[in-house]
């Protein structure tokens, strides 16, 4: 088994407004290797905002986030390349396949897939037998599905998943909760967003607008 590598994501003091409305304040936290997080709250309280803060694709009002001791904006591709971010608002191409779309995404990030690899990780996320078809074709939660193969591809240190359970059966949910649970083993960590139970040993947990 690949170990990922020593690690850790932390928040220190960190606040993020909306206009002239403030989501949160003070949200602290750290993540080291084996260690996950439930980012919790209501509709509006700023989940998905956090979690941006976290993928580095925005500035807190206030307060640091740091990889390995460095603030993310001056992390760069270290961080960049440690990161795998799962956005319920990410799109894939309805023309391509999810095999195509996995192996654009990844040639966009630089980096060769073979089609080994890339029909292992649709397999893995229970796309077997539909890794050809247009994307246009699938369902929503097999187009989730086509998403979190991306996660699973990069073999990034740090998954950031915002509502990975969104449009997945039970056993899609089951999967998802799998897959954590391996890249804890392997030494990653993890944040995630959920209205729904995560049936994930451990953990931590911050709760936005309480």
């Amino acid at each position: 088994m690949h170990v990922l590598p020593e690690h850790e994501l932390r928040a220190t003091a960190v606040s993020c407004r909306r206009g002239s409305r403030a989501l949160f304040a003070g949200v602290e936290f750290s993540l080291r290797p084996g260690q996950w997080l439930h980012v919790r709250g209501a509709n509006g309280s700023g989940k998905t905002s956090l979690l941006r803060l976290l993928g580095g694709l925005a500035r807190p009002d206030t307060g640091t986030i740091a990889w390995n001791g460095v603030d993310l904006a001056r992390a760069g591709e270290d961080y960049r390349d440690a990161l795998a971010y799962f956005g319920h608002r990410h799109a894939v191409k309805d023309d391509l396949s999810a095999l195509e779309n996995l192996r654009l995404a990844a040639a966009l990030d630089g980096r060769a897939m073979s089609l080994r690899a890339g029909l292992a990780a649709l397999w893995r996320v229970g796309l077997r037998g539909r890794e050809s078809l247009p994307v246009r074709v699938l369902s929503q939660g097999q187009r989730r599905r086509a998403l979190l193969a991306r996660v699973l591809s990069r073999d990034a240190t740090v998954w950031i998943l915002d509502e990975p359970f969104a449009a997945l059966d039970t056993d899609g949910v089951d999967m998802v909760c799998s897959l954590v649970r391996d890249h804890l083993r392997r030494g990653g960590s993890a944040v995630l967003t959920s209205h729904q139970a995560i049936s994930l040993q451990g953990g931590s947990s911050v709760d936005l607008g309480s």
